[in-house]
């Protein structure tokens, strides 16, 4: 099967589009969930500092101090007497810092048509394996004179199921580049092909086009398919591939229109009460339950409607292993369709709180510091000033670089005098330095942009304002994708 899905975070088996989370990608595909996870964050609590006496502290200017009042987060912070320093913050304690989660893997690479690169997951050479077997037996059956030559058969009928799969895949992804929607790669796997649009369509309209566009290709190969069929001969190879690969991409397109988010059918739905509501969140919710009750049909349905002869052949022809192997396909994918109604819901309900995360109110207080300042003095200034950060400058105050939290972990507290924090510096590149004016998606998009543990957030005016850790991020990130919708 195929999907259509950051976005995230993107939906299932064949065709489907199901929203994925890169944070705060859409995946256009299938799979079980989307969430993209080279921005997949860390659950724990965020915290920040009381503000500073020394403004100078705050902004790491290295001139002479100037006040300037606290954010009102940080007055709420300070009222409750929560207050933690570059010594109480796990750094002194020798406490490592949670590990950034790694990115999903991608696979191998096909190539990059529109600039998108594809990738074949490790997975699908399992599925090829799966149809080449199944479908051998079937040409056994019909052509018995190919004798063991039915599998290399097999094994093309596969490969071309799973270029229709990829044509599917890349009508998505045509659409989204016209609508100006940033595609981070296709990828093909075990249930069909995912589609990685990392934003959302702005208007109903656009989200409809988006999602429909897949099936709709899947029924124009199956039309060509069909086209062809007629000068061939029925009981030939070619005859035979052909009828397979119009069918499967009737099923791909069937099973995709299906009205339940992953799938593409639920990102029409979710298209079409949006527009009736106004609201994305009301379509979203629609499409997520209306999924998960095609997840528990399929689970029931499918078994059933296979014992029935529904799908050809009597109850006569009905194996205990067919039994058996029909629950566990009905069960993947009742798994598949569930978890992916889920998550689009979830990743909704983070976009609704995406704008709470602002780099001004994430950022931790700086202190400016001198490259050959040892790193026990450099800490003891940030404990008295109450940050939890330090930024290498210049004689003039110009900063040079941020000093790696990680680093200051490795360096035992009795070697701290005679270690240079230039020493345990990472240098600042244009990308690592970012407004605090940043919020939501576009902060996200800046720190995807420049992967980096931290950043050096500065004013328009381009003072220092302080440094923001990828992990504080990842944390409210965390916690806004579990807050409730509202």
């Amino acid at each position: 099967m195929t999907g259509a899905g950051a976005g995230a975070d993107t939906p299932t088996d064949t065709g489907d589009d199901a929203e994925s989370a890169t944070g705060t990608g859409t995946d256009s595909g299938p799979g079980p969930g989307k969430l993209t996870p080279s921005e997949s964050p860390r659950p724990a609590p965020g915290e920040d500092d009381q503000p500073a006496p020394d403004d100078a502290a705050r902004r790491g200017e290295a001139g002479p101090a100037r006040r300037h009042p606290a954010t009102a987060e940080e007055g709420e912070r300070t009222a409750s007497g929560e207050h933690r320093s570059l010594a109480h913050a796990g750094i002194a304690k020798g406490e490592p810092p949670q590990p950034r989660p790694k990115g999903p893997g991608g696979g191998l690479l096909m190539g990059r048509p529109f600039g998108v690169p594809v990738y074949v997951a490790p997975s699908w050479f399992l599925v090829a394996a799966l149809i080449t077997w199944v479908f051998g037996g079937q040409l056994d059956r019909v052509l018995p004179e190919l004798g063991a030559a039915r599998y290399l058969v097999s094994l093309f009928f596969a490969v071309a199921f799973y270029a229709s799969v990829l044509v599917h895949e890349l009508a998505h992804t045509v659409a989204a580049i016209r609508f100006r929607l940033p595609v981070r790669r296709i990828q093909l796997q075990f249930f069909g092909g995912v589609s990685e649009i990392e934003k959302e369509a702005e208007t109903p309209g656009r989200e409809f086009v988006l999602a429909f566009v897949g099936p709709l290709l899947s029924l124009v190969l199956a039309g060509i398919f069909y086209l062809a069929m007629k000068p061939v001969e029925p009981d030939t190879v070619p005859g035979v591939l052909l009828a397979g690969l119009m069918i499967s991409n009737l099923i791909v397109a069937a099973f995709n229109l299906l009205p339940g988010l992953p799938l593409d059918g639920g990102r029409m739905l979710r298209a079409v009460v949006w527009k009736i509501t106004g609201k994305p969140m009301s379509g979203t919710v629609a499409a997520a339950w209306v999924g998960r009750a095609l997840a528990i049909s399929v689970l029931v349905g499918l078994p059933l409607l296979n014992r029935s002869g529904a799908f050809g052949g009597g109850n006569e022809d009905i194996s205990g292993m067919d039994t058996v192997t029909d629950a566990l396909l009905a069960a993947i994918l009742a798994a598949i369709i569930w978890t992916g109604a889920g998550n689009s819901l979830r990743m909704a309900r983070l976009r609704e709180h995406l704008p709470e995360l602002r780099a001004r109110t994430l950022t931790r207080r700086a202190v400016p510091v001198e490259n050959d300042t040892p790193l026990s003095e450099a800490l003891r200034r940030a404990n008295a000033a109450g940050a939890r950060a330090l930024v290498v400058v210049d004689a003039d105050g110009n900063p040079l670089s941020l000093v790696r939290e990680a680093a200051i972990v490795g360096v035992p507290e009795h070697r701290r005098p005679w270690v240079a924090v230039s020493g345990l510096a990472q240098e600042l590149t244009d990308g690592m330095r970012v407004s605090a004016e940043l919020a939501g998606e576009e902060l996200l998009d800046t720190l995807r942009a420049t992967p980096a543990t931290e950043y050096l957030v500065v004013e328009e005016t381009g003072e220092i304002y302080g440094v923001l850790s990828a992990a504080d991020v990842e944390r409210a990130f965390v916690k806004a994708m579990a807050r409730p919708g509202s």
